[in-house]
């Protein structure tokens, strides 16, 4: 066999997830179009972003995290707290361009303090981002149990503004979520400390052995996804124009599901954040079916969890095929 049908070989086994996440948004999307007048639009299109901008931020954020082999259960919170404690600052007299850099610092400082913790005393991350989660949740409550209505200009401006085109509405926030898109694309194919959290998920020993900064790198992750925790909750916190304690309660199980979905490994090393956007756009198209089909909005998280399940058997099977080419490989290196 020739290096380059290795290598095309290699390409397809590697990008087999992604290439399933987006035929199945691909036939998710026709299968409403072919039941539903005006499914099919760019308007429906279009609505998918708006409703999902803040989750695509949310879960570019668990992305990196997850690339690196670990986990972070504590967005939903982060998300939360961002929301209800802007709403409070604003309520009190402070400007946005106040609140709003104040906020997503504390979110990159919380994200940088779980990752330090994690590394530095060997902790495991699910039980260190409970324990943010359970934190951030907490002081949402002592902040307000009640819901604090946002009224501050220019909240109201980036919720209400938008741009038309053919008919179909696209809101301002959708520009941030393309825009952090875009930037985690080039930091992750483009950069070394992309190279080095792939490195990292696919094998940490590895990795410290070739000089990489290992720790740096896990305390950058949970960095990143701190803050875009934080920026989420700033978004949605324009597309709700309030900020409650309960809000988003297990959306973290949402977010991982669409990294999952798009492609990413639980164990880490591999996956991309375009793959985690569509994953995002596949259950907005599961809601927005349910949703026309007159539905419990429960049905969403049932056919989420079921996709969830397949993609997880989908990623054992192919881990499964490339363990079974590097064996084969490797006895033929051994023989020739």
């Amino acid at each position: 066999m020739s290096e380059s049908v290795k290598t095309r070989k290699k390409f397809r086994i590697r990008n087999m997830s992604l290439l399933v996440t987006v035929l199945l948004f691909i036939g998710l999307f026709t299968a409403g179009s072919a039941a539903y007048d005006r499914f099919f639009s760019l308007s429906t299109f279009c609505n998918l972003l708006n409703d999902g901008s803040y989750m695509i931020i949310a879960s570019i954020g668990i992305t990196f995290v997850l690339l690196t082999g670990g986990i972070d259960i504590s967005i939903s919170s982060t998300i939360a707290f961002t929301c209800v404690f802007s709403a409070f600052l604003l309520r009190t007299g402070f400007a946005a361009g106040v609140v709003i850099p104040l906020v997503l610092l504390i979110g990159l400082l919380f994200g940088a303090l779980m990752g330090f913790m994690i590394d530095a005393y060997k902790l495991q991350p699910f039980i260190v981002t409970l324990a943010g989660q359970f934190f951030m949740r907490g002081l949402c409550a002592v902040i307000s149990t009640e819901s604090i209505p946002i009224t501050d200009d220019f909240y109201k401006k980036m919720a209400l503004n938008k741009i038309i085109f053919a008919g179909a509405k696209i809101y301002y926030y959708v520009f941030i979520a393309a825009v952090v898109l875009i930037g985690a694309m080039f930091v992750l194919k483009y950069t070394r400390f992309g190279r080095t959290v792939y490195a990292v998920g696919g094998n940490e020993l590895s990795a410290s052995l070739m000089g990489l900064p290992v720790r740096k790198t896990k305390i950058m992750v949970y960095s990143i996804s701190g803050f875009c925790a934080a920026l989420a909750g700033v978004v949605f916190s324009f597309y709700t124009l309030a900020g409650y304690s309960l809000q988003n309660v297990g959306m973290e199980m949402d977010a991982i599901s669409s990294a999952v979905i798009g492609g990413t490994l639980l164990t880490g090393g591999v996956g991309t954040v375009i793959g985690t956007t569509v994953g995002v756009m596949i259950q907005g198209v599961i809601q927005t079916i349910v949703t026309y089909q007159n539905l419990n909005t429960w049905w969403t998280k049932v056919f989420s969890a079921a996709l969830l399940c397949l993609f997880i058997v989908i990623q054992r099977i192919l881990a499964g095929r490339s363990e079974k080419i590097k064996d084969v490989r490797g006895k033929l290196e051994k023989t020739a």
